[in-house]
């Protein structure tokens, strides 16, 4: 098996970028090169740099810039064939050829006038390299938020397979992203135990742990604010989504007509994918709970040192040795010949060997157990009682979607339909029957405010408040109104 087409994987990534393009990145001067391709990146080809001139920059103006660079940026090391003599502009043009020779830069000719610009694959990988040196904490809150929208846009109609995809998308990101956070912080603490004072080691752990480099909202995650405490709606949107042909049909039809090239088969095992990745989000609390026992592990390691080092700030070992050497030096040398029974008078009791010297036995501390990072698991009956509640609130939920059809199923082609008539034989029903009645209400007052902001929850529709009419109803104490489709209005001017 040829392990460079696993996949077609293997030749892919050559396929886009020049094979020598790392090859500055990998000589002696790789921290110069890269400091020199992010300064060009900020100032000439980066998002926030001014926009480039269509065809290209001149190739002065960008060596201009190499040259300014490097000459306040550290001493460049001397590779195989440089010359240690030559001069600033020499250097800045040695160093900017060989990034157009690794690829970074290329080099066009409109006539007999040259140019120098960065070809788009190119400037998509640059990004992707200053993205990734230079990446923030993860905000889980601004995750969550922005997949539900996602979704809840899709559910109400205002969105198609495009959306779904790239809500999949981030919640695959955003998983992955807290599964492997455990072992960055083995990393972090890790390097951080290299430190060789303790003051470093307290400055490193208290400034790089997880709240400044992983997740800038880890404290936060178990709150009952914290949007994570939405994902059982998401869940639930996710499975309404995947299970009423309505919304299903129209997401398989921009899969197949735009993923799939009209294969169906295809198509279905794109979206099923997609589906899935939403599906992880249940799984949150799994990566959560395992990313809680490593927080844990690196606090008890970093107690640990931090109570180890301070307890050793006194050298022992140098105080033993200056004693010995001090003895030493007045001739007590032959002191140390024949067996150790004879050394008591060399250390005499006094400042050097007393009881007050030696280490005090250690008083077992009882502390109180810590408080968990997380709820208690919820049984299944607790379980299925919040999904009867959440279920009955969506069915009580009026949206103007659900006052329209509504509406519209009550008129059944009528023009006008009075609300005695109005059917009331479900939760549904009854509820849109009420906001019906308090719509009539809004239209009626003289606030006009609240009367645009009754008329834009029933497009399409007029209620008006009909009050010689009949109050009787058998399940609320309302006033009659009466239901009547908008008709546009004419363009006709008079005679």
């Amino acid at each position: 098996m040829d392990v460079h087409n696993v996949g077609g994987l293997g030749s892919r990534l050559f396929e886009r970028i020049p094979d020598r393009l790392f090859g500055p990145l990998a000589s002696p001067n790789r921290h110069q090169y890269w400091s020199l391709l992010c300064y060009l990146y900020r100032r000439r080809f980066g998002p926030d740099a001014p926009l480039p001139p269509s065809r290209g920059f001149v190739p002065r103006d960008i060596l201009q810039d190499v040259e300014d660079h490097i000459r306040y940026a550290p001493d460049w090391h001397l590779e195989e064939g440089d010359d240690s003599g030559l001069s600033l502009d020499q250097r800045a043009a040695n160093y900017f050829r060989r990034l157009v020779q690794a690829g970074w830069f290329r080099t066009e000719k409109h006539g007999l006038a040259q140019t120098i610009s960065m070809a788009p694959s190119v400037s998509q990988m640059l990004t992707l390299l200053v993205d990734f040196a230079e990446k923030d904490p993860v905000f889980v809150s601004g995750k969550i938020h922005s997949i539900d929208a996602l979704i809840s846009k899709i559910l109400n109609g205002g969105g198609g397979g495009d959306v779904f995809r790239e809500a999949a998308e981030q919640c695959r990101n955003l998983l992955v992203y807290i599964r492997t956070t455990g072992t960055n912080v083995r990393d972090l603490m890790a390097s951080i135990a290299t430190q060789e004072t303790t003051a470093e080691y307290a400055r490193r752990f208290f400034r790089d742990y997880v709240l400044n480099m992983f997740i800038g909202d880890y404290k936060e995650l178990r709150t009952q604010e914290h949007p994570l405490s939405r994902r059982p709606h998401i869940l639930q949107a996710v499975e309404t989504l995947s299970s009423v042909p309505e919304h299903r049909m129209r997401l398989m039809e921009w899969y197949t007509s735009r993923l799939a090239d009209g294969d169906k088969t295809k198509a279905t095992a794109a979206f099923d994918r997609d589906l899935r990745r939403l599906e992880e989000l249940n799984r949150v609390e799994e990566y959560l709970e395992r990313l809680d026992d490593e927080v844990r592990s690196a606090n008890k390691c970093a107690l640990i040192v931090l109570q180890y080092r301070i307890q050793t700030v006194r050298p022992i070992d140098d105080l033993l040795r200056q004693a010995i050497d001090g003895l030493l030096a007045n001739g007590q040398e032959e002191s140390f010949d024949g067996p150790m029974e004879t050394w008591p008078h060399v250390f005499a009791p006094g400042s050097l060997m007393s009881g007050a010297k030696l280490a005090q036995p250690r008083k077992e501390i009882q502390r109180l157990p810590p408080s968990p990072l997380r709820k208690a698991v919820l049984s299944e009956h607790t379980r299925a009682i919040g999904n009867l509640v959440r279920r009955a609130q969506e069915r009580r939920r009026i949206t103007p979607a659900k006052l329209r059809a509504y509406a519209t199923s009550a008129l059944d082609g009528q023009e006008k339909i009075e609300s005695e008539v109005l059917p009331v034989d479900s939760i549904e029903n009854l509820r849109a029957y009420q906001s019906f009645n308090t719509l009539a209400n809004l239209l009626k007052s003289k606030i006009a405010t609240s009367g645009m902001q009754a008329r834009r929850q029933i497009a399409g529709f007029d209620v008006v408040s009909d009050e010689d009419g009949p109050n009787e109803h058998p399940f609320l104490i309302a006033q009659s109104f009466e239901i009547r489709l908008r008709k546009p209005r004419s363009n006709n001017k008079g005679d």
